[in-house]
């Protein structure tokens, strides 16, 4: 006799139900075929009870069918099935979601790093030959307003309603993202892109100290010892560096210090509860009133001087300081923009580790870019520092603890 598979479809009647609703019991489901009468119809016999075991049948139970393990195998002619019961896992959606989810931080992750490289490049390309960084900050700042007002007229995002408190609150933010911006274009025209950045590693310095300052928010002595490494990493590569000039470097200094005001600022200057906005929201606002704050001291400053007359009085090509300005505005917006939707899905301490490593990828870019000359000492300061960075990350997050009376 050859020896059949069968499957059970769920829609099969099922003879002799004593019960409707009833819980169903099988028996050893007993098949008899034989090659010889291919059309000879099968019994099935189902009984009420089973003493093996029993199943409790739903409507989105999946039914499989295996060789039943009590099986004489002296007897040949009969092949018993056991009828098995499985379930669809209730997790599925909540794995395929997660695993969306993911992906779309690796890809924001990947977006952060890459426009924040080609943004320096392009940036520093632009300082380079026109050493006017008011006036690239102010056509930054105007690049990102007219993005955030297609956003909003298009309905791509939330117009918000802000009220005269919120606007106060937010001015202060605004001028200090004016100042963080134009200091970092003031350094990145001075000097290497790579040290200006290692110099920024040393954020987390002013935000120990002005925290301490105007939140009254102490430091551990593990964030204290964190900072060791940041200040030494950075004095020993300003003091191996090349393109080093005191100009670039207290203008990258003024910039960590304005930038970590602002995230001070954000804490203690922030409307109520009930009236805060997103991130994304606030950055968008910020950079309105950024570029109407910056632009009446740009013109008094640097006047009228990103005409094509003037480029092209001062020697400089028409196309390639246009394209290059034009793609580091856009980059500028874009890395900030990502940078807030991120911080929207993950911790402050995963962000803040993220920045450490968007760090590493600009420094190693723009060095095996602009083939920028670095000695062994001036490599190891940066790694220095920036190992103390991602230990700053890590350890500010331990809490003191609780002092017991």
């Amino acid at each position: 006799m050859r020896i059949t598979a069968f499957t059970l479809s769920s829609s099969l009647p099922l003879h002799r139900l004593r019960k409707r609703g009833a819980s169903l019991r099988f028996d050893p489901i007993r098949l008899s075929a034989s090659s010889s009468k291919p059309n000879e119809s099968i019994n099935i016999v189902c009984s009420t009870s089973f003493a093996r075991r029993s199943w409790c049948l739903s409507p989105s139970s999946a039914f499989k069918f295996r060789p039943f393990s009590s099986i004489p195998p002296s007897d040949p002619s009969v092949n018993r099935l056991e009828a098995g019961a499985t379930s669809v896992p209730e997790s599925a959606d909540e794995s395929s979601g997660s695993l969306f989810k993911t992906v779309e931080l690796g890809v924001l992750f990947g977006l952060w790093y890459l426009f924040n490289i080609y943004f320096n490049i392009y940036d520093k390309q632009v300082l380079k030959v026109y050493h006017f960084p008011i006036t690239i900050t102010l056509f930054q700042l105007a690049v990102g307003s007219v993005l955030v007002l297609l956003m909003w007229g298009l309905n791509l995002y939330k117009r918000p309603k802000i009220s005269g408190a919120q606007l106060a609150a937010i001015l202060p933010l605004a001028v200090v993202h004016i100042l963080g911006n134009l200091f970092t274009n003031m350094s990145l025209g001075k000097v290497s892109v790579s040290f200006t950045h290692t110099i920024k590693a040393m954020e987390p310095f002013f935000t120990v100290i002005l925290s301490a300052m105007f939140l009254g928010e102490l430091p551990t002595g593990w964030v204290v010892t964190s900072l060791v490494p940041i200040v030494g990493g950075v004095v020993l590569a300003s003091a191996t560096e090349t393109s080093f000039n005191w100009a670039g470097f207290w203008s990258a200094m003024a910039s960590n210090l304005t930038n970590q005001s602002r995230n001070v600022l954000s804490k203690k200057l922030m409307v109520k509860k009930e009236e805060s906005m997103d991130n994304i929201t606030l950055f968008s606002i910020i950079t309105v009133m950024s570029f109407l704050l910056l632009a009446p001291a740009a013109l008094f400053m640097d006047g009228v001087k990103f005409t094509p007359a003037y480029l092209q009085s001062a020697g400089l090509n028409l196309r390639q300081v246009y394209t290059r300005s034009l793609l580091a505005a856009l980059c500028f917006h874009a890395y900030q923009q990502i940078s807030y939707m991120i911080l929207q899905r993950v911790s402050p301490v995963t962000h803040s580790v993220g920045n450490c490593v968007k760090r590493i990828v600009v420094i190693v870019s723009s060095v095996i870019f602009f083939q920028t000359p670095v000695s062994f000492i001036n490599a190891l300061g940066t790694g220095v520092a920036l190992a103390g960075v991602f230990l700053y990350s890590r350890v500010k997050r331990i809490k003191p603890k609780a002092k017991t009376a």
